[in-house]
């Protein structure tokens, strides 16, 4: 349970509904635990009933009201009921006696349904303190979870699959919310409930309760032996739940790359793989899980088999009255859930710690790239912001490719430079650095004069825009798609966003205009215009410097022209595009042309042509392939 202490902090937070449930808990067991002395006194006094009066009176003989010992069999009832048993006549007649029979076991039903009546309150209560406990502990554990997701650097991403993370925030989650809520108050029932049923056997009879509670501690034993291997399966069950959930994720996500190569039954196939050996890992540890019951079922029944024989025995011998058996069956009966639960807490306690272990893989896991200590500089771009890249190094730890060697140069106010380059130069490496998605391993990059290291990383990426090479839409309204990149953007920033993004005229095609639906990752727009809405989302926040990555590959050379100009007449105090079509490029201040990690060329575009180099020959390319 090493890894649950972990939650004790959380547990502390709530420990006024903690202290409210063992209370209620204990009202609880006291009122469960008197129910069956009911019965055992009531059983006691139709016996002596029977005993002095109606076997006397079978037999011609005159009973006394003495002889039917009240202070002692009827206490229990006088003493709650506060009556004092004064001026009660002896018994004359048969009927007499089984009225008063009848009188004595009609009252003590009435004082049985009572007090489970009073039991099942308690219980009420209990469950709305300790399970409702669980559940707030269960979103504040979701919210710590998902806060986490957020600070953790794009490396942490590329090392874990999207399944397995909806799954620790889920899955695991719910087991750890188990340990938290029913495994808590279960464990405190078992706890209370035995300690108040031992002492009641205890002051009955030592020897019947020594032979009732012999078979628990064998119990325990089973339980020790198979809670061990509940951890380990639990723990392979989880695991390849997580690779069936990255899985159908992934299929899910790329459903029209399926469809389109007709490769439906080879992913069925993959997926019966996957599920059979999931399968295989849920039915081990149902396997082993099934043993509780029947264990302590034979266990329990066993204590009820020795309570009737010792107790028989004892009661022949005069040292136990009839009634007692009957309380100490009930007792033994009361214990089967709390002891039966030891399995089932035992086996949630394991799921639980094998669930945190996941959650704390990550939760222990530092983002790569943080704000300084100090906080940083906080004060924003300046309205002439300049970026510097100086002999920055990057290798990509995941592949060990080097993606920049070496890459020095400077970004000026009011400046556009393109960056171009064959496929994996290099080109979108130089844009992640620069938004700090990442730290270089060597070198420096400057943002205002001040290293990115230096700058809280909330202040700096305010002033940023980026629109990335990958488009993600979210499942929302257009509207709100665009507005997501300021936050807080009114309905005229997101129409004039849209409209220097050349996408206001598609949105006003549409039944609902800005407030059309989209699917996931917006599979109901064409590839075009997702583009110009993911660049409207950049530009709706006017930011210093703009970075675009690759972002104009889906749009005709009209709406090209048009997303330019409109970018040219933003706030925007520099723009870094980054392209391999050199046609987006050509209304660029300056170009740097990249090759296996490093600037080969560097100029404007007419300069780089007459140069003849890397960027003449991919511009013949790319001007015969449009021919």
């Amino acid at each position: 349970m090493k890894a649950l202490l972990a939650l004790n902090p959380l547990i502390w937070k709530y420990r006024g509904r903690l202290f409210l449930g063992m209370v209620f808990v204990v009202f609880t067991n006291m009122f469960a635990v008197w129910a069956p002395s009911m019965i055992g006194e009531g059983v006691n006094a139709l016996n002596e009933a029977n005993t002095h009066f109606l076997v006397p009176m079978a037999q011609g003989q005159s009973p006394t009201l003495d002889q039917l010992e009240l202070p002692r069999t009827l206490a229990f009832l006088a003493d709650t009921l506060g009556w004092a048993w004064q001026g009660l006549d002896a018994p004359t007649s048969r009927e007499t006696v089984l009225d008063f029979v009848l009188w004595v076991g009609a009252l003590q039903a009435v004082f049985y349904l009572l007090a489970f009546l009073v039991k099942g309150g308690f219980s009420f209560l209990t469950r709305q303190t300790i399970i409702v406990m669980s559940r707030l502990l269960e979103y504040d554990l979701k919210r710590d979870i998902y806060g986490h997701y957020q600070v953790l650097d794009s490396s942490f991403y590329k090392r874990h699959d999207t399944g397995d993370l909806m799954n620790r925030i889920s899955e695991d989650v719910s087991h750890v919310r188990m340990y938290l809520g029913p495994a808590i108050m279960y464990s405190m029932n078992l706890v209370v409930l035995v300690a108040l049923v031992v002492t009641v056997m205890l002051s009955i009879d030592p020897v019947l309760t020594l032979f009732a509670l012999l078979p628990l501690p064998f119990m325990s034993l089973g339980i020790y032996f198979i809670s061990a291997n509940i951890h380990r399966k639990s723990d392979a069950r989880q695991k390849a739940q997580s690779r069936v959930s990255s899985f159908v994720q992934q299929h899910i996500a790329g459903i029209r790359v399926l469809k389109s190569f007709n490769r439906e039954r080879d992913a069925a196939e993959r997926f019966d793989d996957e599920t059979a050996a999931y399968k295989v890992r849920v039915l081990d540890l149902v396997k082993v899980e099934a043993m509780f019951m029947p264990l302590i079922v034979l266990l329990v029944g066993l204590s009820t088999i020795l309570t009737i024989y010792v107790g028989g025995q004892r009661v022949v011998g005069g040292h136990l009255e009839l009634g007692h058996i009957f309380q100490f069956v009930f007792y033994v009966n009361l214990l089967t859930w709390p002891f039966a639960s030891v399995g089932w807490v035992t086996s949630l306690v394991q799921k639980a710690e094998a669930s945190m272990n996941r959650i704390l893989d990550f939760l222990d896991a530092t983002p790569a790239v943080i704000s300084p200590d100090a906080g940083g500089r906080k004060d924003g771009l300046s309205a002439s912001p300049a970026l510097e890249f100086d002999r920055v190094s990057w290798t990509y730890p995941e592949t060990g490719i080097q993606a920049l060697n070496n890459v020095s140069f400077t970004l000026q106010a009011g400046e556009t430079l393109g960056i171009t380059g064959r496929t994996g130069s290099g080109k979108s490496t130089v844009l992640q650095l620069a938004m700090r998605m990442m730290d270089p391993q060597e070198g420096r990059i400057s943002l205002d004069g001040t290293p990115l290291p230096e700058w809280d990383l909330d202040a700096m990426k305010q002033d940023l825009g980026y629109v990335p090479q990958d488009v993600f839409l979210f499942s929302d309204t257009i509207g709100n798609n665009i507005a997501f990149g300021q936050g807080a953007a009114n309905e005229q920033q997101v129409r004039k966003a849209a409209q220097d993004a050349g996408v206001r005229e598609d949105i006003d095609g549409f039944e609902h205009g800005f407030n059309t639906m989209l699917g996931e990752r917006g599979v109901n727009l064409s590839g075009g215009q997702k583009q110009r809405i993911s660049i409207a989302r950049a530009l709706v926040k006017s930011p210093r410097i703009l970075f675009l990555d690759d972002c104009l590959s889906a749009v005709d050379t009209e709406t090209e022209d048009a997303i330019l100009a409109a970018i040219e007449k933003q706030e925007a105090s520099c723009t870094l595009m980054v392209s391999h079509r050199l046609a987006s490029l050509r209304n660029a201040d300056r170009i740097l042309v990249m090759d296996e990690g490093e600037i080969v060329e560097s100029g404007t575009p007419d300069e780089l042509l007459a140069a003849g180099g890397l960027y003449a020959t991919m511009f013949e390319q790319q001007k015969a392939e449009q021919d």
